[in-house]
């Protein structure tokens, strides 16, 4: 009886459980982006020191409409989920994004996006900061300079 008890309390103990809820989907895991660079070329910055704080933001821009030319002082991603988005440089670089689409934004970089489209943009950005740290600087000194660049 001990020869049999043994053998069968290891194979009790280590049977796999069966879940009530089984079916044939299964998970995914897709990279979407992993770059070690802006979508412009750039080599990305060195984490701030500090207190790490991350924000995530869903960001809709209504048809026709220009964000004000700004800077991020820190690294940051989002994907596109909606509409069709162009992005302009200070040196005149220019990323055409549509839903889907990835984007590793540019750092300490004077830009803006611009909702060339017909629908809402809509992007999910995650915002890799340190607390106390603006994840946004807007240009509020040079009204000029911003309409400059949406002139194009």
């Amino acid at each position: 009886m001990k020869k049999f008890l043994l053998p069968f309390l290891i194979g009790l103990l280590s049977a796999t459980p069966v879940s009530a809820h089984s079916s044939d989907a299964e998970t995914t895991v897709d990279v979407i982006a992993k770059t070690t660079k802006s979508w412009n070329g750039k080599q990305l910055p060195s984490y701030l020191s500090g207190t790490p704080e991350i924000t995530i933001l869903r960001i809709t821009i209504p048809p026709g409409i220009s964000l004000p030319l700004h800077i991020h002082p820190v690294i940051n991603a989002g994907v596109m989920m909606q509409g069709a988005l162009t992005v302009f440089t200070e040196d005149e670089q220019i990323l055409h994004l549509k839903a889907g689409d990835p984007i590793v934004e540019v750092v300490d970089t004077w830009h803006y996006g611009k909702n060339e489209g017909s629908e809402p943009v809509v992007l999910i950005m995650f915002y890799a900061g340190r607390e106390g740290t603006p994840i946004t600087v807007v240009d509020t000194l040079s009204a000029d300079a911003s309409a400059k660049y949406q002139e194009e």
